[in-house]
């Protein structure tokens, strides 16, 4: 595609189409971030507590990753970890690949909670359930295209 082409597909007003899917994407991603506050609230967590854990539940990761992955001021993932610290939920450790950085890791308890977390997620049993495997994996391939566009 030429710049001129380029420029034009970018100054193109979006279709009907586009818009609608947009909107549901939104819908969407609102009705998961609630879904995932009411599952956080029945563990006394909140939104970005449950997820800094479930991330922790994955693999223990620096502050600045978390940071990023969350999409928020390291500060803010220190005061979220001291939480989950206080809590027994999570712990940090020296990464063993450069002592300097730390990282913050999922304790047993921590990952037990990050499981009920995800199996309380009603979003994950309802809806998507409720597509077929085929239907959920042209889901993914679609998401997963537009995510590396």
């Amino acid at each position: 595609m030429s710049s001129s082409q380029s420029s034009a597909a970018k100054t193109r007003r979006p279709d009907a189409l586009t818009l609608e899917v947009v909107e549901l994407i939104g819908d969407v991603v609102a009705r998961f971030y609630a879904d995932y506050e009411e599952a956080a609230g029945e563990h006394a967590l909140t939104g970005a507590q449950a997820r800094l854990l479930s991330l922790l539940s994955l693999e223990p990761l620096p502050m600045r990753k978390l940071a990023q992955k969350l999409k928020c001021e390291p500060s803010n993932v220190t005061g979220i970890v001291d939480r989950l610290e206080a809590r027994g939920l999570a712990e940090r450790r020296p990464d063993p690949a450069d002592r300097r950085v730390k990282l913050a890791a999922a304790t047993d308890e921590g990952r037990r909670v990050a499981g009920e977390l995800r199996d309380g997620l009603r979003f994950a049993r309802e809806p998507l359930a409720g597509l077929s495997d085929a239907e959920r994996l042209s889901l993914r391939d679609l998401l997963r295209r537009m995510l590396n566009a």
